[in-house]
Parts: C-alpha cells; structure tokens; sequence
C-alpha cells in the first residue's frame, strides 16, 4: 500500500489571481508557420538506408543527375545515405537571411545519422518554398553493434541542425506596413468572463471604447490614434497587462496510469460516500472568534475542518461543507489507490456532489 498518492493535486490559481495578457492570449493572425520538406543525409557509415528503399535511391539518383553522374537504380547500392523529412517552425517576423533551427527525420530503415550531412533542402509551406537547410546532422543518442547484438540509446534516427536553415522569403505582416487599425486577441481558453476582464484592463489604458469582448475567445482592439504606425508598441504594452483570471473546476483523471490532477479547492455539495468498507466524514464547523475587551480588533469567523476515516462494513457517510482537498486529505491517511480515487470521484459527479468537469485522459 503506498502511503502517498501518485495524486499532482494541482492548485490552480484561484480567481483573484493575476496573470499576464501575453500568457493567455495571442494576437490573431501573427503566429508560427510550419515548414517541411524532404531531403537526403549522405556521409553515414554504412548507417543509412539499405537497397530495399526505392525511395532512396531514386532521390539519390535524381541529385546526381545535374552533376553528370547519371546511374540507374540498380547501381547504386550505397548505405552511407537515407531519406529524412526535414521540419521547421517559421516564427512570426522572421526576415530574408533570417536562421531557423531544423529537425531532421529518418523515413527508411536507417540505424542511424550520426555523423551525416544534410544537402541542401527546400523547406516549404503548402506549394511555396519560404527557407532552404542544410549543414551536419546532431543526434543526441547511438546505435552500435555487430554479430548480430545491437546496442541503441535515444533516438541515432531523429537529429537537428541548429540555425540549419535560412529564410529565402518572407510572410506578409501587416505591422510592418503599419495599416491594421485593429487587433483581436485570441484567448488560449475561451471563457466570456475573462474576455470581458481583458477588455475591461485595455479600456483602462487605452480610454473608454478602445476594446470590447467579441465572445469568450476574441476581444477586439482598436488602434488609437498615437499608436497608428507603431503598432507593435501597442501590442507590447497590452501582452504585458494583467488580467485577474476566472477558472472552470476541472478534474482530471487517467485510469491507465492512476493519474488524478484538480484543485484542492473544488467545493462539494452534500453527499454521502461508502465505498467498500471505506467510509470518510468530513465536515466543516463555523465559529466566531472575538478579540480581547481592551484589545483591537474585529469579529470573524473561523472555519474548523474536521476528518475522520474509518474502515467498517459498508455504511454510508453523509459529507458536507467540505472541499476536494479535505476528502483526498482523508483518502491518502488511509492510503487509499488513485484508482479507488477515481471511482469516487466519478460517481460524487455523477450523484451532483461535486461540482466540476471530470475529464478522461
């Protein structure tokens, strides 16, 4: 019986809790572009693809061809090459003669490219060709062997090329030519409470009617007049904005791997619980502290949490005023499974004692 949960009890940030605009949201429209194409790493020692790769060794033949060396298919038997698809991420602003790092992907049967080169490559992005890479492949692992034992760490068939690839032509970007008289933020969650706040932190430093919520994933910016031009002046100073975050009480749970990650917080309507011979009270007590007669001070109230678990046979408890965190406190005292966790929660959800999102992995 393990005396811990393998339980990320994760505290999410409770609503009053700030964060910055440029951590939950993006502009539209100024995002990555993903780049890929297909090349050869030539170099490896007797690594590469084997003759069975057809694919291989006409790509092979067709880069031979310009140079005046022209073989058919069935003379070249080389496994110093392999076929490799080659990726890129194309940032948002990138210029001509801007470097990009490459990964480098083997698509045959080769056992490794260390040591290879990649020649030159197009990299494009549906039909257009926007950078080129090559240079030497590094592979962060080994493969090795022989009479018939093999000895592999990580991965010898994926590598990079750092800055491997340079940009040959650029994305348009209306910020450069300074037109856009509007923005609209993409929110990474959609939520209508805090694309309504985002507008309300904008509005207080632009003026009054500079943004408004569109839904609860768009707020729409406007450009004010002392920002026409410089654009991207106006961006930097709303992404580094804080908005005071709202957020839906989620559980999440993997039963393959008895994974459960929530917020301690998520409060829990009456409900009675008996699993087994498992039974849990938990309950909640208000009660009023008040300071000295001659001492300062005001009047409050205290909540006193008390949890007691008990194995008997099967009786249901009645479980109220109590949070997530309280009963998973009462279930790792008696070290209980995560996948006895799990029943629970699932069925407190089902029975509307507990009020989130239970979501599947």
């Amino acid at each position: 019986m393990v005396s811990f949960f393998a339980i990320l009890l994760a505290l999410l940030v409770p609503p009053a809790e700030a964060a910055r605009v440029k951590d939950v949201a993006s502009v539209y429209g100024i995002r990555e572009n993903p780049l890929m194409g297909y090349g050869l790493v030539v170099g490896l020692n007797k690594s590469g693809d084997s003759s069975q790769n057809i694919g291989t060794i006409r790509a092979l033949a067709s880069k031979l061809a310009p140079l005046g060396i022209v073989l058919d298919d069935e003379e070249i038997k080389s496994r110093n090459v392999a076929l490799v698809i080659v990726s890129a991420r194309f940032p948002a602003g990138a210029r001509i003669g801007s470097h990009l790092d490459v990964t480098v992907m083997s698509t045959g049967d080769a056992r490794s490219l260390e040591g290879g080169e990649l020649l030159l490559t197009p990299l494009r992005n549906g039909a257009d060709v926007y950078a080129a890479a090559s240079g030497a492949v590094s592979v962060g692992g080994y493969s090795a062997g022989g009479g018939g034992d093999e000895a592999v760490r990580n991965h010898p068939t994926v590598g990079t090329i750092p800055r491997g690839a340079i940009v040959e032509r650029e994305v348009p970007n209306a910020l450069r030519v300074g037109e856009q008289v509007s923005f609209d933020w993409i929110l990474n969650q959609p939520d209508f409470t805090n694309s309504t706040r985002l507008a309300a932190v904008v509005n207080a430093l632009l003026g009054p009617e500079s943004a408004r919520a569109v839904d609860g994933g768009t707020v729409t910016v406007l450009v004010p007049d002392a920002y026409l031009g410089r654009q991207a002046e106006l961006i930097a100073a709303v992404e580094s904005l804080e908005i005071p975050l709202d957020h839906v009480h989620k559980v999440v749970v993997n039963e393959r791997t008895g994974t459960v990650v929530m917020g301690a917080d998520i409060p829990l309507s009456p409900v009675a619980i008996a699993h087994g011979g498992l039974t849990i009270d938990v309950s909640t007590q208000t009660q009023v502290s008040q300071p000295n007669v001659l001492g300062r001070g005001d009047t409050t109230s205290v909540n006193n949490t008390e949890v007691r678990v008990r194995e008997e046979a099967g009786k249901l408890t009645l479980v109220k005023g109590a949070t997530v965190g309280d009963v998973v406190s009462a279930l790792n005292a008696m070290g209980v499974t995560p996948r006895d966790l799990i029943v629970i929660l699932q069925s407190m959800r089902r029975a509307g004692g507990l009020h989130a999102e239970v979501e599947s992995m």
